[in-house]
């Protein structure tokens, strides 16, 4: 028995995580301030660098070896990791979604969680956008940036801002945005990560089983339950490399930038980060309260490790496997409610994407002096709510509709490099928003409600 008492608990996840986020975050900083990997002109053969100063000033090709480290080791680190998580995503979020329809038992059911799970999404992302909206022209932060400093910003990213904004004209647009929700072709959508396409045919054919009764129909079932059973323990053994990987992320962030970019464009950071902020702890805390019955205190609690994942990764999807397996051990919540509403809402309840993009947005058209009236600043809103329900789960996927939205209000999407320095960070903190709101979300929606008997679904 004492040997018991006397065994160390294994360190929880989160905690490892949160271990390497901070090892990454100082060492990073500790290179990028010493200048690390730094070389002189002679050293260069004829490229002009500074002497070996810290900081920002000296260019990615006045640091050889810090680069040579973050392209051979920790940026690869990084990036199989997430190509290990995406490689899962989609049997997944496919087997996850049939199995939380077909498990409703009725269609009556299964209307009932969908319109309610509809239904709190566009009201949570309308109230983020607005908070958004009256915060940033409340403060007023793009009227504060230092015009030179900008256009250096911007000539610095001009390439890829080109990029995007030719990505988003490219992008399918009104009425044809829905149409190509249809997938025409199932394993070419999952092929180009059309999510919203693969979910769709997921919804189809779990309606199909809640309307099918026959035995072949509930072998089928078992299969989905059993890719999705596999899925989740091979995800379980990707996660573990996560602590690595959120050292990788956080070295590779603070190393290149450290906080000098931060710096530069600090009013539109702070207003950005208080109002995902306010809207987390704030609005959700109140709407967990009165709409969902549960203690914010607990929930926030028992979700600490995918808050810490999608900060870590900046990706929704990334996070899915994770947000799945909180709601369901740590939350107690309904496993059909949980699939149901965290496979739907890793795409389509994206809160801090929709006030992220409703901010910038008009954080660009001040400081570019484009004066938008009520009714433009409106339609902003009503755009970015269906943008943030239509936009990939991944990284910057936010980026490409910030652009068209910039189009239609006449305000220049060039503008988007001016942002893309800190957009990482804010990225970062707007998909603990999106990760955190969708629990919240399968939270509220669960209330009353309680997974059936095993045996009821095979009757």
């Amino acid at each position: 028995m004492s040997e018991n008492l006397n065994a160390r608990k294994p360190l929880p996840l989160h905690w490892k995580m949160a271990i390497g986020f901070l090892a990454g975050l100082v060492l990073g900083l500790i290179v990028y301030a010493a200048g690390i990997g730094s070389v002189t002109y002679a050293q260069l053969a004829g490229q002009v660098c500074p002497a070996t100063t810290a900081g920002a000033d000296v260019a990615w090709q006045c640091r050889p070896l810090l680069k040579l480290l973050t392209e051979t080791v920790t940026g690869p680190a990084g990036e199989i990791f997430l190509r290990l998580i995406f490689m899962l995503v989609i049997p997944l979020l496919f087997s996850a979604l049939v199995m939380g329809v077909s498990e409703m038992g009725d269609i009556r059911s299964f209307g009932r969680v969908g319109w309610r799970t509809l239904g709190l999404t566009v009201l949570m992302s309308a109230l983020a956008v607005i908070l958004g909206l009256v915060m940033v022209n409340l403060f007023q932060p793009g009227a504060g940036v230092d015009p030179a400093q900008a256009q250096l910003l911007m000539s610095e990213n001009a390439e890829r801002a080109q990029s995007i904004v030719q990505g988003s004209a490219n992008a399918p647009k009104g009425i044809q945005m829905l149409v190509s929700i249809v997938p025409s072709n199932v394993i070419q959508a999952a092929a180009n990560d059309a999510i919203l396409a693969v979910m769709f045919f997921a919804l189809m054919i779990g309606v199909g089983m809640v309307l099918t009764r026959s035995k072949a129909v509930d072998t089928l079932r078992e299969g989905i339950q059993g890719l999705f059973d596999i899925s989740m323990t091979l995800i379980g053994l990707v996660i573990k490399l996560a602590p690595y990987a959120v050292f990788c992320f956080m070295f590779n962030l603070a190393s290149a930038f450290g906080w000098d970019l931060l710096f530069k464009l600090a009013k539109y950071v702070a207003v950005v980060v208080a109002a995902l902020a306010i809207h987390l702890f704030v609005v959700y805390s109140l709407a967990l309260k009165f709409i969902g019955g549960r203690s914010p205190m607990e929930f926030f609690r028992g979700v600490q490790e995918a808050m810490v994942l999608a900060f870590s990764t900046a990706s929704s999807n990334a996070t899915l496997p994770t947000a799945l397996r909180v709601a369901e051990d740590e939350l107690h919540l309904p496993r059909r409610v949980s699939r149901f509403v965290l496979t739907v809402g890793a795409t389509a309840n994206q809160n801090g994407t929709a006030l992220f993009e409703g901010v910038t947005v008009i954080f660009l058209a001040q400081f570019f002096g484009v004066d938008l009236s009520l009714g433009q600043q409106v339609m902003v809103m009503l755009v970015c709510i269906l943008g943030g329900i239509g936009t990939a789960g991944v990284p910057s996927g936010s980026l490409p509709v910030v652009a068209m939205i910039c189009a239609m209000v006449g305000v220049p999407a060039e503008g988007i490099g001016l942002i893309l320095g800190v957009n990482h960070f804010l990225d970062m903190c707007r998909t603990t928003l999106n990760v955190t709101g969708d629990i919240a979300i399968a939270a509220m929606v669960s209330r009353g409600v309680a997974d059936p008997p095993a045996e009821s679904l095979s009757d």
